[in-house]
């Protein structure tokens, strides 16, 4: 599998995107958890530790290293 897109930060990859997880769905590197998922439940005002308890295979790091990646485009 060679992801078509891969979005790294601190020469980590942060995100992947691959036609064969989630039909291309951009997700959590590592993982099948997809990034709007992550949106989602902060957008609705959960909290992130009730993101991590549903999704444990994003760990903390990844979730705080997701938020910096955003702030960083979005200055």
């Amino acid at each position: 599998m060679v992801p078509l897109e891969e979005i790294e930060m601190n020469d980590k990859t942060l995100i992947t995107q691959d036609r064969e997880i989630l039909g291309g769905t951009a997700v959590f590197a590592g993982t099948r958890v997809p990034v709007k998922t992550f949106w989602d439940y902060l957008e609705k005002g959960h909290a992130l530790d009730m993101f991590l308890d549903d999704f444990p295979t994003v760990s903390h790091e990844h979730a705080l290293q997701i938020l910096a990646l955003a702030q960083e485009k979005l200055n």
